[in-house]
């Protein structure tokens, strides 16, 4: 039966919950623990999937085709364990379905409320598919005292009293500030927002603290007493070198410890953290360091490309080098006048990443165009591909008004919408009218790889599977002039229609992938095209 861990984030937001409970997840794996992590959002969208990036970060998605929130990445980066739909849920997700069950009459007549209908749905939730875990934790978005996270509150405070004493805990994450007038860490922030939480009928078993300042034991004693917590269980938080340093700061501030204590568990021995350790260890002895320029649509906001950020450090891990990121706004290359090569030749590779829409695309073209011609590695992310495509047929196969029709009309549809395509399921449609929410090719796809190919080298197989989320493919029309101008297409769907895989044979490192490898690299397990790509910038900057 598993046992359930409630977080919870109160006095402000952007505390870290999301990197405490993956980092907790990985010590309780290291202890042998079977694990999983779930995200409740309280926002009323159904899923993040048409949120600006700048609105809420990137979307992460699963490997059946759920679009979540981006902590849902450090969970499977931190524990390996694949995530599913059923792992995050928001309000919108849970207003929705149980509007749709009112409308076919299955409440039989009876008033729709929150509690319990709402609380219900919440638990339900958080139950299911737990038979072969030993621990399920739960993260609770937004800050305590929010009102739209009542509701979650009320569903953990009834978990609790149905899974009964030592199957439930409450950790809660605050922050204890630190006032340079008076040289002192105050910890009335942290009182108020456990009482709050209290009167909700929530009592946190263990306190999770954020300073940027070590806790004096006094303090640790002071806040024990006015939140009903033993000592022990007043867990300090400094910030860290590296988020995967902070398993091991958690571990050594005695978290684990005591978050199987709060179960009645006496921990047995200590965890195995050798692969934490390493990786650290990694990091902080890099043996060089290269430049990668990331030439994308939303630099403005590093979270939109959290994942593709870890997966550079994690290929930086695979070669024992440090990764420099050098985030380039592509309209910085439509401007008149503007010098690309001032801004990409201290680069030693370039990477266009996924997005959405025109802006900027004509900067991503350039910024392919100029590592084709200056034979720097370069890795094109979904996007990224596409323009790599089009800047192929325009600069090589002399089709001068090559375009997408993301962009409008067009003569020449290199790249076009993609309205039916062999799903996991069977076949898949989609109006190019309709809603945008859940409509791309999303999830986990199978590809097939040319066996003589730069690519059936890097991941040392011809079949593959990889995680996709985009509406428009790489017209397979155009194939033969793309590939007559030196960029072949080394990767396709099983059926041999969709294109998967292009890359440049003649070429030092030039791969475009229309799926997003970032989301399935781990530090500890990194991705082989990242790995590979990395491995290129190193070849480069020596040669430089």
């Amino acid at each position: 039966m598993a046992r359930y861990i409630f977080i919870t984030g109160g006095v402000v937001s952007s505390l870290g919950k999301g990197l405490m409970a993956a980092s907790l997840a990985a010590l309780l794996q290291a202890r042998g623990y079977r694990v999983r992590i779930r995200k409740f959002d309280p926002y009323l969208n159904v899923d993040p999937g048409t949120m600006s990036p700048y609105q809420h970060g990137e979307v992460y998605v699963t490997d059946d085709g759920a679009e979540t929130d981006l902590d849902l990445g450090h969970y499977e980066r931190f524990t390996g364990v694949p995530s599913r739909q059923s792992d995050n849920v928001t309000s919108g997700r849970i207003y929705q379905q149980i509007i749709q069950r009112e409308r076919r009459g299955d409440y039989l007549g009876a008033t729709v409320q929150v509690i319990p209908h709402v609380t219900d749905a919440i638990k339900a939730f958080a139950r299911a598919e737990t038979d072969d875990l030993d621990f399920v934790l739960c993260e609770i978005g937004g800050t305590v005292g929010d009102i739209e996270s009542l509701p979650f509150i009320e569903a953990i405070r009834q978990l609790k009293n149905e899974e009964g004493r030592g199957n439930a805990i409450s950790i809660h994450v605050t922050l204890v500030p630190y006032i340079a007038a008076a040289g002192e860490l105050k910890t009335k922030p942290t009182q108020h927002s456990v009482r709050e939480l209290a009167a909700l009928g929530v009592q946190p078993d263990v306190l999770v603290c954020r300073c940027e300042h070590p806790l004096p034991a006094s303090e640790r004693a002071k806040i024990a007493l006015f939140c009903n917590v033993r000592e022990s269980a007043v867990i300090p938080a400094l910030d860290a070198k590296s988020i995967y340093a902070v398993p091991l700061q958690y571990h050594a501030e005695g978290l684990d410890s005591e978050v199987l204590r709060a179960f009645g568990i006496e921990p047995q021995g200590a965890p195995d953290l050798s692969r934490w350790s390493d990786i650290v260890d990694r990091l902080t002895n890099p043996e060089g360091e290269v430049t990668i320029g990331v030439v994308g649509k939303y630099v403005g906001l590093q979270d939109a490309y959290k994942s593709l950020n870890e997966a550079l450090v994690h290929g930086g891990i695979a070669n024992k080098v440090k990764v420099n990121i050098r985030w380039i706004d592509a309209e910085l290359f439509e401007a008149a006048g503007n010098d690309i090569a001032a801004q990409l030749e201290p680069c030693d590779a370039i990477l266009v990443p996924g997005a959405f829409g025109e802006r900027g695309a004509e900067g991503k073209i350039a910024s392919v165009r100029f590592a084709r011609e200056r034979e720097i590695p370069y890795f094109g992310i979904c996007f990224g591909m596409q323009m790599a495509c089009v800047e192929g047929a325009r600069d090589l196969a002399g089709i001068a008004d090559a375009s997408s029709t993301e962009f409008g009309p067009t003569s020449e549809p290199v790249i076009g919408l993609i309205t039916e395509w062999m799903g996991r399921t069977g076949l898949e449609k989609r109006a190019e009218e309709g809603d945008l929410g859940g409509t791309m090719r999303l999830g986990a796809y199978d590809a097939r790889l040319a066996g003589n190919s730069v690519v059936a080298s890097i991941y040392g197989d011809t079949a593959i599977s990889e995680r996709h989320r985009h509406r428009y493919e790489v017209n397979t029309h155009y194939r033969e002039a793309l590939e007559q101008g030196g960029l072949v297409f080394s990767g396709m769907s099983p059926d041999g229609t969709l294109p998967e895989i292009v890359e440049r044979p003649d070429h030092p490192w030039f791969v475009g992938v229309q799926f997003h490898p970032e989301l399935k690299s781990k530090p500890f397990d990194p991705h082989p095209l990242f790995a590979s790509f990395v491995a290129a910038a190193v070849k480069q900057s020596r040669l430089v």
